[in-house]
């Protein structure tokens, strides 16, 4: 299941695209430069290292940019489309706007780049969907593996952040076992990311056990939900 985990603003700043008259019409491109910038939405630093992708309605292509160092990429779009531009989150990516890129006649051609500025309201958090364990263990099922490869892929892209693997179970058994269940559990993820590769200094792990519980344990359904393993973006 996937989840959505932040809340963006995203603003198609206005542009105008013009076309015009050429005489040789034959060597005028028929796609459109565009201009992506993105931006933290609170403190309004340069974001990078952030994947933007854009869908074409038309026939389903994708294009997609990698912010830079100063939040910003270009990229060539061709016209005649609509295009969706999500932006690529951990196991997640939603639909947040739309660029609309109308259709050139033979003697016409964009001039000017089109302009797409992204405010991004960052994740600060995220559960691990399908990281479980050996019931009543600390030994990860084989299910749990793709998913920590995509956040060990996740880490290496955002090389600069530093994280929190955190361990929660339900309510069942006692507290003091479930606190070292979890703490345990919350280690071995820790170990998993350390093997493939990542740096010690960012990441550390911690239990919780039932202590912080995100539905009622009077369900199955609530209990599987507390017993989780979460990732918290450290600032």
């Amino acid at each position: 299941m996937k989840q959505k985990f932040y809340a963006v603003l995203l603003l198609m700043l206005p542009f105008i695209g013009f076309a015009q008259t050429a005489a040789q019409p034959m060597n005028l491109p028929k796609d459109a430069k565009v201009d992506v910038s993105i931006v933290d939405a609170k403190s309004g630093a340069m974001l990078n290292n952030e994947i933007i992708v854009f869908r074409s309605m038309l026939n389903k292509r994708e294009y997609q940019g990698l912010s830079d160092s100063t939040g910003r990429f270009s990229l060539r779009l061709p016209s005649g489309a609509k295009y969706e531009i999500f932006i690529l989150g951990f196991n997640d990516s939603t639909s947040y706007n739309i660029l609309d890129i109308p259709a050139l006649k033979d003697n016409q051609f964009y001039k000017n780049a089109f302009k797409v500025d992204i405010q991004f309201e960052a994740p600060k958090s995220f559960v691990l969907d399908n990281c479980t364990f050996e019931t009543g263990k600390a030994e990860l099922k084989p299910e749990a593996y793709p998913v920590l490869d995509e956040l060990v892929e996740y880490l290496k892209r955002k090389d600069d952040e530093k994280i929190e693997v955190g361990g929660h179970t339900d309510n069942v058994g006692k507290a003091d076992a479930n606190m070292i269940l979890s703490t345990n559990r919350a280690n071995t993820v820790r170990a998993y990311l350390l093997m493939k590769g990542i740096a010690a200094e960012r990441v550390t792990s911690k239990g919780y056990g039932m202590t912080m519980p995100v539905a009622e344990n009077d369900t199955a359904e609530g209990r599987s939900l507390n017993r989780r393993t979460e990732v918290k973006i450290l600032e």
